[in-house]
């Protein structure tokens, strides 16, 4: 069974880097984030080291959407997921797999990059270190999130938009507390580690809702 989940994870990270929207496109798209936030708030380099954690984090939500709409849709369309719901392996570890592979090509760049782009934000090296670690914690759970989103779109037939209007609510949270953590290290005076660990909570939970609730979604479309 690992075997067979760590190949549709595979699978998952393989086809989101060769296919349109995926993990290249949200990168590019991160990129154009961070560096056209800083035309619009000025020179002030000291107002971008504060707010630059925010725009990481904000930029890291938005790239993470992308891609989200074909996780589950592709295989729908091809007859796979019919063929994995058959397969006798639980459907919501599928889901995390799926998930996992996911993340792999699209939110792990993400964390890789982070730091590069901190600096043309003038984020101070440890807080760019602060701002990297709350991203490799947060990330997972956005797209776990998302994953729910995408099982809900496909099963409905849609997707687009609807993606975007059923996860950013929920995300809120993860925003929050990343940021949190984050701005903790540069303004102060509130402590780093009880946000970061708040946020590590809302990784796992989500783990757990996004396998329940996708696997779900996905059955309710498969009947």
């Amino acid at each position: 069974m690992i075997a067979a989940l760590a190949a549709v994870a595979g699978q998952t990270a393989r086809l989101q880097l060769r296919t349109g929207g995926g993990a290249l496109v949200g990168l590019i798209f991160f990129l154009t984030v961070v560096t056209i936030i800083p035309f619009g708030v000025g020179p002030d380099l000291n107002l971008l080291s504060r707010i630059g954690p925010a725009i990481l984090w904000i930029g890291a939500l938005l790239a993470t959407l992308l891609g989200l709409e074909r996780l589950f849709q592709d295989d729908r369309s091809d007859g796979s997921l019919d063929l994995l719901h058959l397969s006798g392996h639980p459907l919501e570890l599928i889901v995390l797999a799926k998930a996992a592979g996911h993340w792999l090509a699209t939110g792990l760049p993400l964390v890789v990059a982070a730091p590069f782009l901190g600096l043309l934000l003038a984020i101070e090296p440890v807080a760019l270190g602060a701002v990297t670690l709350t991203l490799l914690a947060g990330t997972p759970a956005l797209t776990l999130v998302g994953t729910v989103g995408a099982a809900l779109t496909t099963a409905l037939g849609r997707g687009g938009l609807l993606i975007a209007v059923l996860v950013l609510p929920f995300a809120i949270p993860v925003l929050i507390f990343g940021v949190s953590a984050a701005s903790s290290v540069i303004v102060g005076p509130a402590p780093f580690l009880p946000p970061f660990l708040i946020l590590i909570a809302l990784s796992l939970v989500s783990a757990v809702v996004a396998a329940v609730a996708g696997a779900a979604a996905l059955r309710s479309g498969l009947d």
